[in-house]
């Protein structure tokens, strides 16, 4: 299969990342996406909602700030009522780790992770984490390939296959195939 390499990061990426996914939903049945305002997971959930097993994953609640949620409750709505699921839980790179780490200047093993990830692209870390995410939510099966949707900032730049896993068990995780990613980040 081709790569797709974008130019530059960014949202005007998304509408290809999403053909890209939708042409990939026989081959794979779960797809994950992040989204912050949800944008990027009502167009996922709008185009293969119905043919596959679409997991919209939101930034945690309080990401931008106390009681701030980035999604509205009607953005959420449209998503359910087009086929997606959605999850807002703990980023995993920016757990209670992290506010240790701020608060003692210093770091953890999550900085580590996400900083190596962030190597290969923003949408590639996290790529990395909505799938661990969703699984540790139990919304798609550990061990099973899936199609992750991710972006930098907004919107998608971002394709890649992952096996899945737990965060329990992150080492079981592989990112298998880059079908889409910038190329300067």
């Amino acid at each position: 299969m081709d790569v797709v390499y974008f130019d530059k990061a960014g949202r005007e990426n998304t509408d290809k990342c999403i053909d890209i996914a939708e042409k990939n939903i026989g081959k794979y049945k779960d797809v994950v996406v992040a989204t912050t305002t949800g944008e990027t997971g009502l167009m996922a959930a709008k185009r293969f909602g119905k043919k596959a097993n679409v997991v919209v994953v939101t930034h945690s609640s309080g990401f931008k700030g106390e009681n701030v949620e980035e999604i509205s409750d009607a953005k959420r709505k449209e998503i359910e009522a087009a086929g997606g699921k959605l999850f807002t839980g703990t980023i995993l790179t920016c757990s209670i780790e992290r506010s240790f780490a701020d608060k003692y200047s210093g770091y953890g093993m999550s900085t580590v992770v996400a900083d190596t990830l962030r190597l290969l692209g923003q949408g590639m870390k996290v790529c990395v984490e909505i799938v661990l995410e969703a699984c540790d939510a139990g919304m798609i099966e550990e061990g099973k390939d899936v199609l992750a949707v991710a972006g930098t900032g907004r919107g998608a730049d971002t394709v890649c296959v992952i096996k899945s896993a737990v965060s329990r068990r992150f080492h079981s995780l592989k990112v298998r195939e880059i079908l889409a990613k910038p190329r300067d980040f």
